[in-house]
């Protein structure tokens, strides 16, 4: 799984660099944010823009990886495409999850323009 992480702000950005997260790739997402997220501090924010589909599995590895984090810590989202968007509103995860439409929009930064 490929994952850009950058600090910003205090708060760790995770951008995932795969169109899907499926049962094909639930595990290794999941390992992947355990590592990137290990030494952390307080907010995660994952941008998930380039992410074109979640499944059951991708959907899982998520709240897998936002239990992973323990508490005082928080995982928000950020950039989800509409059909990914759909699933999380059909669950009902969009109340479980921050969602942001923008990593900016998560981290309350200005859009220059």
């Amino acid at each position: 799984m490929q994952f850009a992480t950058i600090n910003q702000s205090g708060t760790l950005v995770i951008s995932v660099r795969e169109r899907r997260i499926d049962a094909a790739s639930a595990i290794r997402f999941k390992d992947a944010m355990r590592e990137a997220t290990q030494a952390a501090q307080g907010r995660v924010v994952l941008d998930m823009s380039g992410v074109d589909f979640v499944d059951s599995s991708g959907l899982g590895a998520i709240v897998a990886s936002m239990k992973q984090l323990g508490d005082g810590r928080k995982l928000d989202l950020s950039g989800l495409t509409p059909d990914v968007d759909r699933v999380f509103r059909l669950t009902r995860m969009d109340s479980v999850f921050g969602i942001y439409p923008s990593v900016d929009a998560a981290l309350g930064l200005r859009a220059s323009g």
